[in-house]
């Protein structure tokens, strides 16, 4: 037999089988595919604030907070639409901290919201940050979960930050949350001063000691770091309530919570105005006002207010005033209105 051909015949056959092979490994890879995995994320804070508290149902992951950001920016979260619809960001404005300057009633800002167990004014939604979130999507916004699914992104998103396509009420206030435990603010001046990389001026130092001192009796509702207690108070902003300024008893009804509101946080104050949960003061100067000079009797007002020796207020001078305003303003975080991390998505 002719060598040359037998050895034509052989190649030939190597040849083919070679071709088999690789189309066999394109056509079925080798082992079982492998389902997806979300990659862990943490939140960073300072050494200095309490343990941040998680969910154990919505473990914290780098997919779920970039779709968390995402649907608060995005205005087909509202019922009304992307055209005339509304987002978490359309009240809750970076540069000003998470706030709104609108005037009407004042927006509680999204600030270390991971550290608080009651939301809203009045806290008629209480536990944890997906609570809040469950809250809004569901019952607030009202959010019609077709509107995202006909999204040519959100499927694949929540796919990766959940393990499937489908798109709930649930997912996406969980999500919402993921993002939102990270919006922390920790690095004012105030803060800066704490680690030692700064020391605070003269007047910004007075401020600090009337702030946490019986003077200026503003560390009782608004404690360090956090600066709220999370509870509820009648500050005496007037002694006769009706409507929405009844406060914590439209959601108890109990006589002793009429005027009482939830205790905002200090942190970034100089740029969530307006102040007061109806917005009545325009200026940390008048708030200082009021606690000086301004507070109205009722029977529910904070025993804070009526100590003795402040029956008739702070009754604090034009100097210490300033040095007031100078610490509160200490408390603002350029980082946290800057940082791209908590910026819009598209």
């Amino acid at each position: 037999m002719d060598r040359k051909w037998v050895y034509g015949f052989l190649g030939g056959c190597i040849l083919l089988l070679a071709a088999v092979s690789c189309r066999k490994e394109t056509k079925d890879p080798v082992g079982p595919s492998q389902p997806y995995e979300p990659t862990p994320d943490s939140v960073s804070y300072p050494a200095y604030f309490p343990d941040l508290p998680m969910a154990a149902d919505n473990p914290m992951t780098k997919e779920g907070v970039k779709l968390g950001r995402m649907l608060y920016y995005d205005r087909k979260l509202s019922e009304n639409g992307p055209n005339d619809g509304f987002s978490c960001a359309s009240c809750h404005i970076q540069a000003t901290a998470f706030s709104s300057p609108a005037a009407g009633r004042a927006v509680l800002p999204h600030i270390n919201l991971g550290w608080n167990h009651a939301f809203l004014w009045d806290g008629n939604v209480e536990g944890s940050l997906e609570d809040i979130m469950r809250f809004e999507v569901i019952d607030f916004f009202n959010a019609d979960m077709s509107v995202l699914a006909a999204d040519p992104e959100y499927p694949k998103l929540f796919e990766q930050a959940f393990g499937s396509k489908e798109i709930t009420g649930e997912r996406t206030a969980f999500a919402i949350a993921q993002f939102a435990r990270t919006m922390v603010s920790g690095n004012s001046r105030y803060d800066k001063a704490l680690k030692g990389e700064i020391f605070l001026t003269d007047e910004e130092l007075n401020g600090y000691d009337l702030f946490f001192t019986e003077k200026g009796d503003c560390f009782h509702c608004h404690s360090d770091p956090l600066f709220s207690d999370n509870l509820y108070h009648n500050i005496g902003l007037d002694s006769i309530f009706t409507g929405e300024d009844l406060g914590r008893y439209n959601f108890t009804a109990e006589l002793s919570d009429i005027g009482k509101v939830k205790t905002p946080t200090l942190r970034n104050v100089a740029l969530t105005a307006p102040y007061m949960h109806d917005g009545r003061f325009a200026t940390l100067e008048e708030v200082i006002d009021h606690y000086d000079h301004g507070v109205k009797p009722s029977n529910t007002l904070d025993p804070i207010m009526t100590k003795p020796g402040k029956e008739f207020g702070l009754q604090l001078t034009d100097e210490e005033k300033s040095d007031l305003v100078a610490f509160l303003k200490a408390l603002t975080d350029t980082s946290f209105i800057s940082n791209p991390d908590f910026g819009n998505p598209f």
